[in-house]
């Protein structure tokens, strides 16, 4: 069953959404568009082509971004719901605002890396923001679920390569040293948006052979206040049997259980695992295996 959104929680979301969008807008505007790099974005390949058409960047990429929606409609159907359509319109609106403002801005930081640098941490905010409201920029985006569609693309990849498409297409105006800096800002910002949308949830799960069981499971259920699934292992060496505990824990939970098991077992197994998603999936009455 859906959850309806309240009035207060459209209203709430638009903000967010808005504030998402002036954020990546932000790092456009003040330090794409001076170091002139085409780093994997619409905006990008905009900043390239007002070296050829003598219109404003905010005109270029809303007329790229609007292109765009229309053949994701056409090739994907609905799949692109409305805030896509928001974030694709409020986008080059933002920056035509700072385009009024601040006309014929500069480096802030005077030096052509830093300002890539300082784009790849901005814009991920902004990115990080949208992505975990299930909403994007467009743009790259809709180019990817297109790639994925028809070319059977993994869309990871079909962004990526999208993306070094863009960069690579400063080598049409720009020197090599630009082109370089585009490839690896494209690269470092993949990086860097993973990081903000799954760095932040990692957990890890933890599986302990001890002589200790039993404290150790009462450990994790009243102190940690976490669950613990037990197995039977047996060891190829000697055929002994023991238990296997194992648990999930984030950052902190995971540095106290490490403390606990070095004072309880030093001499405990134990390896441990990254986890970047959990899921519960429910049966469906009357699903059968296939």
């Amino acid at each position: 069953m859906k959850k309806k959104l309240t009035y207060k929680g459209v209203i709430g979301e638009v903000f967010a959404l808005t504030g998402a969008v002036a954020i990546i807008a932000a790092a456009v505007y003040f330090f794409l568009v001076p170091s002139h790099t085409t780093v994997s974005s619409i905006s990008g390949l905009g900043i390239i082509l007002t070296n050829f058409i003598p219109l404003p960047l905010s005109v270029i990429t809303m007329i790229l971004n609007v292109v765009l929606l229309l053949i994701g409609f056409i090739t994907c159907g609905k799949e692109f719901g409305m805030k896509t359509v928001y974030t694709s319109i409020s986008l080059p609106v933002f920056i035509g605002i700072f385009e009024r403002i601040f006309p014929n801005i500069e480096s802030l930081t005077n030096s052509q890396e830093l300002d890539v640098l300082c784009y790849v941490l901005v814009v991920s905010v902004g990115l990080s923001i949208l992505f975990n409201m299930n909403a994007s920029s467009g743009g790259l985006d809709i180019v990817a679920k297109i790639m994925n569609k028809y070319l059977h693309i993994e869309l990871g990849r079909a962004m990526s390569l999208s993306g070094m498409c863009v960069a690579l297409s400063a080598a049409l105006v720009y020197d090599k040293k630009t082109v370089v800096l585009s490839i690896l800002g494209t690269y470092f910002n993949g990086i860097v948006v993973d990081h903000f949308i799954f760095g932040q949830n990692l957990k890890r799960r933890v599986c302990i052979i001890t002589k200790h069981e039993e404290e150790l499971r009462r450990f994790i259920l009243h102190e940690l206040h976490s669950g613990a699934t037990i197995y039977e292992s047996i060891g190829a060496y000697n055929m002994e049997k023991r238990h296997e505990i194992i648990t999930i824990v984030d950052k902190n939970e995971y540095q106290k259980l490490m403390n606990y098991i070095n004072k309880l077992d030093p001499k405990a197994f134990i390896t441990v695992y990254t986890v970047s998603d959990m899921r519960y999936q429910p049966k469906i009455p009357g699903a059968g295996a296939f």
